[in-house]
């Protein structure tokens, strides 16, 4: 089956019954694509999908990027109801309590990385040939300025060694599908929301979701001279 560029882009988003993978939904939904907002759980899913009824077109899609066969069956159903994927949005995410780095355990570093890590692997390598199908499309990995090596800023505050080096993890596996794609119109990122208010941190953080949202819209809609293999957030490239 063949897609002209004329016809409605398509994008999943996943853990996106709340926060910055709401208004990542939004977002995207405002500017005309159809969102598959995913979720572990259907009812908060489909709660998630009437709260923003009247903002465009919005679906469930029930996914947990930790269960593979919940994987197989979500790209099977876009698969058969839309034969292609414009954009991904790998956004699910999790950390566990915060305590000094000599605390963590190896068996709580392995429950952030199954769905930070693994899960975006599983999703990625699943839909990519949906994504294939697609004219140009888009894949954006939600990092965290957490996860940069580089930045000063990413180690302000208390440890948190699990989920920030599994956000490091991630900006490797960014680079590492970008370069394999290079030779095709598939770009892919990493974006880095910046400190929300978001139940992820009890409300804590300066920023709203809508505007943590903003680099990772950005990011999914790149025009064909935009950049790939990159780790941004608003003010532009962040230090791996």
């Amino acid at each position: 089956m063949e897609f002209s560029g004329k016809e409605r882009k398509v994008a999943l988003v996943t853990g996106a019954n709340k926060g910055i993978g709401k208004e990542i939904a939004r977002g995207l939904a405002r500017l005309g694509i159809t969102v598959l907002l995913s979720s572990r759980d259907p009812e908060r899913g489909a709660q998630a999908v009437s709260e923003l009824a009247g903002e465009g077109t919005l679906l469930f899609l029930q996914l947990d990027v930790t269960d593979q066969a919940s994987v197989s069956a979500a790209a099977q159903e876009i698969a058969d109801r839309f034969g292609k994927l414009d954009i991904l949005v790998n956004n699910a995410g999790i950390a566990v309590k915060q305590k000094t780095t000599s605390e963590v355990t190896a068996d709580e570093f392995r429950k952030v990385y199954e769905t930070n890590v693994f899960g975006v692997i599983t999703v990625t390598h699943e839909l990519l040939p949906l994504l294939h199908r697609a004219p140009a499309a888009r894949i954006v990995n939600i990092s965290s300025n957490r996860g940069s090596l580089g930045s000063e800023s990413a180690f302000r505050g208390q440890p948190y060694i699990s989920y920030s080096t599994s956000k490091t993890a991630l900006n490797g596996i960014t680079a590492h599908y970008a370069r394999e794609l290079a030779n095709t119109p598939i770009k892919v990122n990493a974006a880095a929301p910046g400190h929300c208010a978001t139940d992820f941190n009890n409300y804590s953080g300066p920023r709203t979701p809508e505007q943590g949202a903003a680099i990772a819209i950005k990011l999914a809609t790149l025009d064909e001279h935009g950049p790939t293999g990159g780790f941004f957030d608003d003010n532009g490239p962040v230090p791996w």
